[in-house]
């Protein structure tokens, strides 16, 4: 079985003095559509749900289930940006910008942030280490990847039901082949990420 995230690196943090400290990640990189999403958690150390792990890893059910024991007993934030955002900043800044709208969004604000990914947001004040691949390795950046995840999912799902024949439901606005041939069918919505390149061919054909 593989090895699943600890909380070493908060107890790490939390022995230097560093009561308040918050995991970050970020879901929605890759799709043409729909915004980017990041949440911020702070677990309560005498409260960690089972089974954290990287999102992409769990099953939908097992994601929702739980989302809702870190609801009921961590600090949460989801912060977003718009895909207008997107095309203005570029991905990874607006990435960043998800994440700082996290980060402030949490009702205490942390003293610490562990963020998964080789980068800390340039705008962010508060001390904070990037891990990568963090999701797996810290169960507070896990459980931001969860609560990430599972509420980017439930919009597309909401998203999909508005814009139907792209299969955001199942696809999260990935590249997938049912949503590209529907890119193609059905033309380019005001959710798509006109400066990826799908969309962006699709709009300089027209």
């Amino acid at each position: 079985m593989a090895d699943l995230p600890t909380y070493e690196y908060e107890e790490k943090l939390r022995s230097k003095g560093y009561s308040t400290i918050a995991g970050v990640d970020e879901v929605g990189r890759g799709p043409i559509a729909g915004p980017v999403y990041a949440a911020a958690v702070i677990l309560n150390p005498n409260h960690i749900p089972m089974g954290l792990n990287d999102s992409k890893k769990l099953s939908a059910r097992k994601r929702t289930l739980i989302s809702e024991e870190i609801m009921k007993h961590a600090d949460v934030s989801i912060g977003s940006a718009s895909e207008r955002e997107i095309e203005e900043i570029n991905i990874l800044r607006a990435s960043h910008l998800a994440m700082m709208r996290a980060i402030e969004g949490l009702k205490s604000t942390p003293n610490h942030v562990l963020i998964d990914g080789n980068l800390v947001p340039r705008d962010l004040t508060i001390p904070a280490i990037a891990i990568v691949r963090g999701d797996a390795r810290s169960v507070s950046i896990a459980a931001a990847s969860i609560m990430a995840k599972t509420s980017r999912d439930l919009l597309m799902c909401d998203l999909g039901q508005q814009f139907p024949g792209y299969g955001w439901d199942k696809n999260a606005g990935y590249p997938t082949k049912q949503h590209l041939n529907a890119l193609q069918d059905l033309g380019v919505t005001p959710h798509h990420r006109r400066t990826f390149k799908p969309v962006h061919n699709i709009l300089y054909q027209e």
